[in-house]
């Protein structure tokens, strides 16, 4: 008598490990070049009005405070469009986010082409600002879906090295348009120039595939292999003779394999207050203050303080530019190679953020005791200049701590607080200028305002910013229906 076997004991299910999306490197580098110019338009965007300045403020006679609050009107909307946006990207894709952005900021260079009020001045600039305002985020955020982590230092100096580029080129550009065809001309040709890249831009710019999972939307259904999902009215099998042959027995159902686990989320305010985000938000704070006084008031300070013409102070804005770019396509790269090399993040990408705060800070403080024109310049280039590797790192710091879901609303609520300066430091230093005995006096104590301000974002991205610490997060486990939560 044969015994009955004994039956094989159930198998464990197997789950393959996730698979990493594959690397397009020839897409991720058209994406990038993209962006590149997107930020170099969005940068000659914010520029055309302080390099248009002077002759600007002699047409209609606007006094430097008036002049202070249309550059400052620029950043009503900045901050809360960026916010919005911020959040309303992880449903909308990059692609219309940017289309739509770059579409705006040809018609806000409308309306000055027909009055040269300040009403109309102030309405381009607000229109202008709130399309302007999540553009640095959500073009990184595009640009991080086309990059794996390890390899974003460069494109991410590459995207704000568009600023620079933009900069170094709007200034002579510009420059020389308003010189040739009247300062109405530059806001013509930044018009013709965004509604181009939009078109362009909604043909080549999809996602990549290293973005946020979005939940689907209502209607939607999951994608199906079709290699491996059941037939519901697979064909009958057949005999050679062709006579339906006896339906095989069903094989036992394999075991359910566990759902995906969704994506992780956290508490938005915890999120925020973490120490390497409020770090991060601090040292774009201090940039942004230097930012935003170099494209309101370096122009006109270089016109009338150091009396040079449109085309010296045109090659000195260059110069500072090309200053700052060399610092963008080099600190970054290095940041990478450290990184692979197991450098802590919290050295090699968060202390140069505060540092770089700090050296353009005491450049700052220094100007007004300066005199020649060589130390004078080389000032004016660490100060405004000396920033410009905050953008990129802070991003990369920020991303350390958030969940890639969440990771275009933080980019977002940082890009908005951190923005803030252009909002408050042009109109201040116009109220300076008109309330102090004398043009030197006024900038002087608008130097030495700016500096303070820069010392204390420095010195708190310093202290702030450390990505290891602040990424050691629970990640708890996803719980199956009917079981109970872990004991804390």
């Amino acid at each position: 008598m044969v015994e009955p076997s004994t039956p094989a004991p159930p198998r464990e299910p197997v789950t393959a490990p996730p698979r990493r999306p594959a690397f397009d490197r020839r897409r991720a580098w058209l994406i990038t070049a993209m962006i590149v110019a997107f930020m170099l338009i969005n940068y000659a965007d914010k520029s055309v009005l302080g390099l248009a300045a002077v002759p600007i403020m002699d047409e209609p006679g606007i006094s430097n405070s008036t002049y202070g609050m249309i550059s400052s009107s620029f950043a009503l909307l900045f901050s809360l469009s960026g916010l919005v946006v911020g959040f309303v990207s992880a449903r909308v894709s990059s692609r219309v986010l940017l289309f739509t952005m770059a579409a705006v900021w040809a018609v806000a260079q409308l309306p000055v082409l027909f009055a040269a009020s300040v009403p109309a001045l102030v309405a381009g600039r607000v229109l202008l600002g709130a399309a302007e305002g999540p553009a640095a985020s959500m073009s990184m955020h595009a640009l991080y879906k086309w990059f794996p982590a390890n390899l974003r230092g460069l494109p991410s100096a590459l995207q704000i090295s568009g600023a620079a580029l933009g900069t170094l080129f709007a200034a002579p550009v510009v420059t020389w348009l308003i010189t040739a065809f009247g300062w109405r001309s530059a806001f013509v040709v930044l018009a013709v120039t965004s509604a181009v890249w939009s078109l362009v831009w909604w043909k080549v710019g999809h996602d990549g595939p290293y973005g946020e999972d979005r939940a689907p939307g209502p209607g939607t259904r999951a994608p199906r292999d079709h290699a491996s999902a059941p037939r519901d009215h697979a064909p009958a099998p057949h005999d050679r003779d062709g006579t339906l042959a006896p339906a095989p027995a069903p094989a036992p159902a394999p075991a359910s394999a566990p759902a995906p686990a969704p994506p992780e989320r956290l508490p938005y305010r915890r999120l925020l207050l973490n120490g390497t985000v409020l770090g991060s938000i601090a040292g774009a704070f201090g940039a942004s203050w230097a930012l935003a006084l170099s494209h309101a008031w370096l122009p006109v300070y270089l016109r009338t303080r150091l009396e040079l013409t449109p085309g010296g102070a045109a090659a000195v804005i260059s110069a500072i530019s090309a200053f700052s770019l060399v610092l963008l396509l080099s600190v970054p790269p290095l940041v990478d190679r450290l990184r692979r090399r197991g450098r802590s993040a919290r050295w090699t990408s968060g202390a140069p953020q505060g540092i770089a705060v700090l050296l353009a800070a005491l450049a700052m403080a220094a100007l007004p005791f300066v005199d020649g024109p060589a130390p004078h310049l080389v000032l004016l280039g660490l100060a405004f200049g000396g920033h410009a590797i905050v953008f990129p790192l802070h991003y990369m710091t920020a991303s350390a701590v958030v969940p890639p879901v969440q990771r275009g609303a933080v980019f977002g609520v940082v890009a908005a607080t951190g923005t803030l300066p252009g909002l408050v430091a042009p109109y201040v230093t116009g109220h300076l200028l008109d309330s102090a005995d004398s043009p030197g006096a006024g900038y002087a104590h608008a130097f030495l305002l700016s500096a303070a301000v820069m010392l204390v974002c420095g010195l708190l991205a310093l202290a702030a910013i450390r990505p290891e610490r602040d990424a050691r997060r629970p990640n708890p486990a996803p719980q199956t229906e009917g079981s109970k939560p872990l004991a804390q």
